[in-house]
């Protein structure tokens, strides 16, 4: 199996597809690299693309040592990715937590990105949502590690921003849910508490974001109640950010519509390319309202 090593020599398991521009891809809390299949064959026609596991994901190695799992360290194992497969830059396409460490990405190694995609980010960000999204992520950290994975993998796959997909697409969602469940429960847990319950609000990153300069397009679904507040925010701080609004869409915008997902990605990439996605026109941002 073809494996990265990251800075603390964590080998970080990855796939690939196609040649030409690359795009890596940074999977959310609940999938891993298989939740981008549908992006692998759309983009590998045109694209050199890499999706790997994060730390804790088997094949990637899971430690055991708390210590090892950060935000700023997911943040590193992107970077190590690009640099173990010789990337000067790609394009960063991240969902949920990984839209978190393709943002940080940005934030820290700009030159790096060509292009950075942001997908339903925003979980815990809201001051006023953050000590119940710490209640809840420690609720899940216990059930992956008290119940059976399965059972854990069920409850986690019925929060209010998967119904979407449920009723969608009753056989992605069961697959979705899967999937979940093949997942290491110590690095399930290990992970909430050391990614996702101690990474910084998005509002505390409103200096850092506003001299980011990088082309983005952040995304989310119109019924992810967490991520269109963010998503609005980090849109009227960026200014060479784009922001998408999927109708009756929940979380993960790219399982639920991959064909509208991919679709607004190529013509994103495309701009990018041709060298057409430039920062909001100063004079559209006036505060004036005609």
């Amino acid at each position: 199996m073809p494996h990265v090593a990251a800075k603390d020599g964590v080998k970080l398991y990855y796939e690939e597809t196609g040649s030409g521009r690359p795009i890596v891809f940074v999977h959310e809390f609940a999938g891993d690299c298989r939740g981008y299949e549908a992006q692998m064959r759309f983009f590998g026609r045109r694209f050199r693309c890499i999706a790997f596991n994060a730390r804790g994901y088997p094949p990637s190695d899971v430690p055991d040592n708390p210590a090892s799992y950060s935000q700023a360290q997911a943040r590193d194992d992107l970077l190590a990715v690009l640099d173990g497969l010789g990337l000067e830059r790609a394009h960063i396409v991240g969902v949920s937590m990984g839209a978190f460490a393709t943002l940080h990405f940005g934030l820290a190694y700009p030159r790096r990105a060509s292009a950075l995609v942001i997908v339903g980010c925003g979980y815990g960000a809201a001051p006023e949502f953050h000590q119940q999204f710490l209640r809840e992520s420690e609720a899940a950290a216990r059930r992956f590690e008290t119940m059976p994975m399965a059972d854990a993998a069920r409850a986690y796959a019925l929060g209010p921003a998967r119904m979407q997909l449920l009723n969608k697409d009753p056989r992605g969602w069961d697959e979705f849910r899967a999937q979940l469940a093949d997942h290491s429960p110590l690095g399930s847990a290990l992970t909430l508490r050391g990614v996702q319950m101690r990474r910084p609000s998005l509002y505390d990153l409103t200096a850092a974001l506003r001299a980011l300069d990088v082309p983005m397009l952040l995304m989310t679904g119109d019924e992810d109640e967490q991520c269109l507040e963010p998503s609005l925010m980090m849109k009227r701080a960026i200014a060479t950010a784009g922001l998408v609004v999927m109708p009756r869409t929940g979380h993960a915008v790219n399982l639920e519509e991959p064909a509208r997902f991919n679709e607004i990605l190529a013509d994103f990439f495309h701009q990018v390319e041709a060298g057409r996605w430039s920062a909001r026109d100063p004079r559209s941002a006036t505060g004036a309202i005609m």
